[in-house]
């Protein structure tokens, strides 16, 4: 009894001991052994495919091998043999994967509807760019001094004055008021030194830009028509800044359409006591 108790002490023993694994040894064996027959298996992808299939024909056998080494460079070799078999069981199959590894061995078969019609992008612009590129059309046209669709007329009681010869439409720009720019002070004292010479008109445009006096004299004979432009409560036209790289622009807009042969009238909008006194006219 004591014999037959030890061996089977020693029998537990021997095996409790020497084939109990550490944790996770097993599992990596075993994938290292997976990985071993799948290498194994992937050298003999073709000849296992066309043992299968011996009723293949030799040019379809030989296109599939072809196929098959090209896609197994690429895939896994499980993925290869599947490839292989799909590809021998029938023409329509095989003519897939023919294509496919057509397509993957060269990117140029891959092509997009892009590729052969190409995409039609919207051409219309959005309310910025109009704005944009209508400010930019107008700059060049200050800078330009052309003033277009004009002409000097003479009117009884008020001399001088300017007359369309095309038709002008609401919010056009007709015309800018030119002249020396200069601040306050300098207008103070050529204002005084015009008004020892009766002879002398009065072409000063007073105004304020940025938080700062300004004033545009245009007083000197020039062949710019904004100057002549006479006075009336209800005209056609009105003063607007317009600012050209930090500096302010003198121009007239039409307040509404305006036809061919009008004169062209806006608001000086003087209603000082002295200048009512000396320019009655300022009251219409």
């Amino acid at each position: 009894m004591k014999s037959k108790s030890r061996q089977g002490k020693r029998g537990r023993s021997c095996g409790s001991t020497s084939q109990r694994p550490y944790p996770g040894t097993r599992a990596r064996a075993s994938s290292s052994r997976t990985q071993t027959k799948v290498k194994a298996r992937s050298r003999g992808v073709v000849t296992a495919s066309l043992a299968a299939a011996p009723s293949a024909s030799a040019s379809s056998a030989t296109a599939a091998v072809a196929a098959t080494t090209a896609m197994a460079t690429r895939s896994s070799p499980r993925r290869a043999a599947g490839l292989c078999k799909q590809a021998l069981q029938g023409p329509n199959s095989f003519r897939r994967l023919l294509k496919a590894s057509k397509v993957a061995e060269d990117p140029t078969l891959n092509r997009r509807v892009t590729d052969y019609f190409p995409v039609r992008r919207s051409t219309r612009k959005n309310r910025g760019e109009l704005r944009t590129e209508a400010r930019i059309r107008l700059n060049e046209l200050i800078k330009s001094g052309k003033e277009e669709g004009m002409r000097v007329g003479i009117f009884d009681g008020k001399g001088r004055g300017v007359i369309t010869t095309r038709p002008f439409r609401r919010g056009d720009y007709v015309v800018e008021y030119h002249g020396d720019l200069i601040d306050l002070p300098m207008a103070k004292k050529r204002e005084a030194r015009y008004a020892k010479d009766p002879a002398t008109g009065c072409y000063m445009y007073y105004f304020h830009y940025r938080s700062k006096g300004y004033c545009v004299d245009a007083t000197k004979e020039t062949g710019r028509l904004g100057r002549l432009i006479n006075h009336s409560k209800s005209g056609n036209c009105q003063t607007k800044l317009h600012p050209i790289d930090g500096v302010p622009h003198l121009i007239v807009i039409a307040t509404r359409d305006i036809e061919v042969g009008e004169e062209l009238l806006y608001d000086y909008g003087d209603r000082s006591k002295a200048s009512l006194e000396a320019y009655p006219w300022l009251k219409y």
